[in-house]
């Protein structure tokens, strides 16, 4: 059995499998079929740790196991003088549950055509907010159909630990949310799968689908991972909810290996792999001799997303045939 606490333990997910921990590291941008690259840390707060911790370093599976297992934790549970850290350098803010609920039923109000489709919002006069969970079995609209909800895509940008996405905890306060309380997109996804799916493989092919139509960006490598953590936990929870068990190993492999190409590390200003635009050194050569001249990233100078010289991340389009084409993001903004 699998413990699925707030604070994910990377020496847990080793323990089950070490491929498991390895796909969720992984940069898909980056890496090729010779050469796997991980994603970076991309944050100067681990660098006092030394070698293998600084800015540019990539996040190992022995930087973050064994005796260094508890390494990344959730924001919630940083020290205060961390937070503001981050906060300072990165303008790092997360987003409380309650409001994460509010914009998430916007977007589905928005499909549905109708408000409470989920859940309905509370806010106390004390200033104190909730939701009531609505628990009949969702309906879908004329024209609609439980399916077109889970192939729906949805992109949550500078994800952090993606609370938009999945919120099996408030990541301002800390306090688990059960599994019935869960307003994140892809839990409600997973809602409707387990609504209307009976066998183990009925659930698992929805299940896929809604892994496929989920995305999120994010800059810093430790928030990424526990993004990345948190999406595959979320399928083990909700397998498990469903079917009293937990899912087999080949279907975590799975899923992580969904994972790691839909949560992605990238500048979202720019649409590229972070820091990786430089400015390069040209030498002309003419009659009198040569002369060394500096070409800055064009993108960077005109603030054209179009025209970086860094390396544009990828991502893959799960609905092209065999779920094979791998194109730019910054292609979805033409």
């Amino acid at each position: 059995m699998i413990d699925t606490q707030v604070d994910i333990q990377e020496n847990d997910i080793f323990g089950l499998s070490p491929e498991l921990l390895d796909t969720l590291l992984k940069d898909r941008t980056l890496s090729t079929d010779e050469c796997q690259v991980n994603i970076f840390w991309a944050t100067d707060s681990y660098a006092s740790r030394g070698e293998g911790y600084q800015y540019a370093d990539q996040i190992t599976i022995d930087s973050i196991t064994g005796a260094n297992g508890n390494v990344i934790v959730p924001r919630a549970l940083k020290t205060r003088d961390q937070q503001q850290q981050r906060s300072r350098e990165m303008a790092e803010v997360f987003t409380p549950s309650w409001i994460c609920n509010k914009q998430n039923n916007l977007v589905d109000n928005a499909w549905f055509g109708c408000e409470g489709v989920f859940n309905t919002e509370v806010d106390n006069p004390d200033g104190s907010h909730f939701w009531i969970v609505n628990t009949e079995p969702v309906a879908f609209p004329e024209g609609k159909t439980w399916r077109d909800y889970v192939n729906e895509n949805r992109l949550e940008i500078t994800c952090g630990e993606a609370p938009y996405l999945v919120s099996r905890y408030d990541t301002v306060t800390g306090e688990p949310i059960p599994i019935e309380h869960r307003i994140g997109m892809l839990d409600r996804k997973l809602r409707v799968v387990g609504e209307n799916t009976t066998t183990s493989g009925e659930w698992l092919k929805a299940a896929q689908s809604a892994y496929m139509s989920i995305y999120g960006y994010e800059w810093q490598g430790d928030n990424l991972i526990l993004a990345r953590e948190a999406l595959l936990y979320t399928f083990i929870e909700y397998y498990r909810a469903k079917f009293g068990k937990d899912p087999r190993l080949k279907s975590l492999l799975y899923i992580a290996n969904i994972i790691s190409w839909n949560i992605w590390q990238m500048d979202g200003l720019k649409g590229v792999i972070p820091n990786s635009c430089s400015d390069r050194r040209i030498m002309v050569y003419d009659l009198f001799g040569a002369t060394e001249t500096i070409s800055r990233c064009e993108g960077c100078r005109a603030h054209d997303i179009t025209k970086h010289n860094g390396t544009y991340a990828l991502i893959k389009d799960w609905s092209a045939p065999e779920a094979k084409q791998i194109i730019q993001f910054i292609d979805l903004l033409k």
